[in-house]
């Protein structure tokens, strides 16, 4: 079966790579096990090393994969790629590795030594996105191999030379090719060999549907799952807050690489008596923005990575108007809009009855509803199906904490938004997925406990 990546700059086919077949990707499990054992059995500190040289190694490749990545998925080329944060997560995961994977000394007498330590799962299965794919497959990949696990990547296949990179960059500084393998598979392929029990843990970043075939695929294996499979984040501007600030910073979160972010903000309740002027700086803002292609430094706002998720989006500000709703970006604005190229819109007069207020989008669209209080934008932002991250804006930390409190979601954010901090777990709940990623739960996630009951007399 081929894989085609078609480019959402002018719909070309980009790329086109052949997936593995069962019996060759049961083979290429079966070296990536073999070769975990003695990778295990080096220095923490060696390992540490290699995946930092790996990583390296990928920055000086970024001048070749800027433009690759507006080829791929569309992100403008003016915002230098992603090796700023696949860098800092890389290196902080490094940093706390000794600590993170330390044992647990309980007792170590003349009668005793009882320790708990962390080990490898084995062989992890990444299975990363195309919308951030570096930044998403070092969350993972960086500590699996640290931790001492041989690790496969399969990435998208709109972005299908992202893999090729990270394993070009981390064979050359010396991580083992069997211990770190770039594979294509298809979903059929893919499902087998979990079902199958080929890996220790499988992390996946996608849909919700994804997430439940992966679900599925494991049942009655109890292979650990890591599943990151969207959200619908809302932000929360309160009486008090600093309003440029919060329309900057919220705007750019709705907006920024067309909408495509995990994290990205896709509603808004702003307080009552700061909701007229909150929407006029947003549309201000849009309306600055230059749609075009990527790989014209001019362009602020790229093309979405496929036509069908521009589509998806048109279709729910569709429905949303006929509802009701109102737009507030001018489409002559935005003369390039069509095919991939989707202009950015914001919308009052929105209800949560509207898809675009409970689907995920995905895409540069907003909706801003007015609130009279807390209590109501705390039931607003509960209303969702996901639970990812919230942003808060307020002067009032205390506030914002009980506010948090009272929110189901990962991470909430005061007075910043769209933003993954690696000393915090990067987790969510409801339909958003489960388990944890980054941090010291990060380790604790791509390791199991084993413990060592040593009697000495």
């Amino acid at each position: 079966m081929s894989l085609e990546c078609i480019s959402p700059i002018d719909g070309s086919v980009y790329a086109t790579r052949e997936t593995l077949g069962q019996a060759d990707a049961e083979r290429a499990v079966a070296r990536a096990k073999a070769a975990q054992t003695a990778w295990a059995a080096r220095p923490l500190a060696e390992r540490i090393a290699l995946v930092q040289a790996g990583v390296a190694a990928v920055g000086e490749m970024n001048d070749e994969i800027v433009p690759e990545l507006a080829w791929q998925m569309g992100r403008p080329i003016r915002y230098g790629g992603e090796f700023g944060g696949f860098d800092e997560r890389a290196s902080y995961m490094a940093q706390i590795a000794q600590d993170a994977l330390a044992p647990i000394e309980v007792e170590d007498s003349d009668a005793f030594r009882r320790v708990i330590k962390r080990v490898p799962h084995g062989l992890v299965l990444v299975v990363a996105p195309w919308n951030y794919p570096y930044m998403t497959a070092i969350n993972t990949v960086a500590p699996a191999l640290i931790a001492g696990n041989a690790v496969m990547l399969k990435h998208a296949s709109q972005t299908p030379l992202v893999g090729e990179r990270m394993a070009r960059a981390f064979h050359a500084a010396g991580i083992p090719e069997d211990v770190f393998q770039n594979v294509f598979l298809d979903h059929q392929t893919t499902s087998a060999l979990i079902a199958g029990r080929a890996f220790g843990f499988v992390n996946f970043t996608g849909s919700v549907g994804g997430g439940k075939a992966m679900e599925a695929a494991a049942s009655g294996t109890f292979t650990g799952l890591g599943l990151e499979l969207g959200g619908k984040d809302p932000g929360y501007v309160m009486e008090d807050a600093n309003l440029d600030a919060a329309v900057d910073t919220l705007i750019d979160g709705a907006m920024f690489n067309s909408g495509q972010c995990c994290c990205g903000i896709e509603r808004i309740y702003v307080q009552d008596s700061l909701f007229a002027e909150f929407v006029d700086k947003a549309v201000a803002i849009v309306n600055g923005y230059t749609l075009g292609n990527p790989l014209d430094p001019a362009t602020t706002l790229g093309p979405m990575a496929h036509v069908r998720f521009a589509d998806a989006v048109r279709g729910q500000v569709a429905d949303a108007v006929a509802d009701g709703a109102t737009v507030h970006v001018d489409p002559a604005t935005f003369p390039q809009d069509g095919g991939a190229y989707l202009m950015p819109q914001i919308l009052t007069g929105v209800t949560h009855d509207m898809r675009v207020m409970h689907e995920e989008s995905f895409g540069p669209v907003v909706g801003i509803m007015p609130v009279k209080d807390d209590a109501e934008a705390i039931a607003l932002m509960n209303d969702s199906d996901f639970g990812l991250t919230a942003s808060l804006w307020t002067q009032d930390a205390a506030r914002a904490e009980a506010i948090a409190d009272q929110i189901d979601t990962g991470t909430v954010f005061m007075n910043r938004a769209d933003y993954l901090d690696p000393g915090l777990c990067w987790t969510g709940c409801k339909d958003t997925g489960r388990g944890g990623g980054l941090s010291v739960i990060g380790y604790h996630n791509l390791t199991r406990p084993k413990s060592y009951h040593l009697k000495r007399a």
